[in-house]
């Protein structure tokens, strides 16, 4: 039995002893987690000079874009930053994981995309994060692509919106996140036309590759056309597996290629991140310490430290132009 004077064993200690001590054991990776999410708790996260406005875009699906999206958002509300996200995607997605209803006939982007209703109007709060406010998107969006298509300034209706709700609000946002479809419509040129940076989620997979070739020459024509302050500020690796050698030989393509665009930290494969969506959660709320919710927490910390080198980029573009 241990004397009064012995300290007890941490958490971190008991799970190691009983999982075992090996770098690849479970218990070391729990381990590690843990003790990164501790990190994290004590580590303060910098707002941004200025409020970044991200397109989150990949023409892929299923690469991790709406999970990315909803995952950092809510990770940098936690952290304490005011943050909007608007859904741009017609399947709401986004505004499921953030737990905001968006059912047809329901009060959405389409709204103000439609001109009858203002951003301030239908921004919803979200459940989790009071710093965290959600423009929700509903099935009725799939029908404006044909409807923009005969405005006279069918690129620019998002960003006008968007323009004229800041300049009233009363709050001041550190990020706004655009969640666009994995297309190229006029929805996503609204959201491109609206952004000053793009972030873009690719899978650790080969296919990936090429889609990332094709995704940069297509944004690098909405820069000559639309919006020449637009810039491509981030790359993020999902469903990372550290067990395979094919994830890590994508990473380091990827990173030969955009050194500096690409973040160190990349996200798991992991149950977690995909079921928190059907709980109507971000994997931030739903699993706050897990494998899922610490990459996003760390991804989230890197994109707040490069803030001002890439508002210094943004700068740099706009007085070239």
């Amino acid at each position: 039995m241990p004397s009064g004077d012995d300290e007890f064993e941490s958490a971190d200690d008991v799970i190691r002893r009983i999982f075992g001590d090996g770098e690849s054991s479970l218990g070391a990776q729990m381990a590690s987690t843990a003790e990164r999410s501790k990190a994290l708790d004590a580590k303060p996260v910098p707002r941004p000079a200025r409020t970044r406005f991200i397109a989150v875009a990949n023409q892929k699906g299923g690469v991790g874009k709406t999970t990315s999206t909803v995952n950092i958002a809510a990770a940098l509300a936690k952290a304490g930053s005011h943050v909007l996200v608007i859904d741009m995607d017609p399947q709401g997605n986004a505004s499921t994981a953030l737990g905001i209803p968006h059912g047809s006939g329901q009060p959405s982007v389409y709204d103000v995309i439609e001109g009858r209703s203002g951003i301030a109007d239908i921004m919803v709060q979200c459940p989790d994060f009071p710093t965290l406010h959600v423009v929700p998107s509903s099935i009725d969006l799939s029908g404006a692509e044909l409807e923009l298509a005969d405005m006279q300034n069918r690129n620019t209706v998002l960003k006008q919106a968007l323009q004229t709700f800041l300049s009233q609000s009363g709050t001041h946002y550190d990020y706004v996140f655009f969640d666009c479809a994995p297309s190229l419509g006029l929805l996503v040129l609204n959201a491109l036309c609206a952004a000053h940076e793009v972030f873009i989620p690719i899978q650790a997979e080969y296919y990936a590759l090429e889609g990332l070739g094709q995704l940069v020459h297509t944004i690098g024509l909405a820069q000559s056309t639309l919006n020449r302050n637009l810039i491509i500020s981030t790359i993020l690796i999902t469903m990372y597996d550290r067990r395979t050698l094919l994830s890590k030989e994508v990473y380091d393509e990827v990173k030969r290629h955009y050194p500096a665009l690409v973040l160190n930290t990349t996200i798991p494969r992991s149950v977690r991140i995909s079921e928190a969506p059907s709980f109507n959660q971000t994997v931030i709320a739903y699993d706050p310490h897990g494998a899922g919710a610490v990459a996003y927490r760390e991804a989230a910390l890197e994109m707040a430290e490069r803030s001002a080198s890439v508002l210094q980029q943004i700068e740099d573009t706009r007085n070239e132009g």
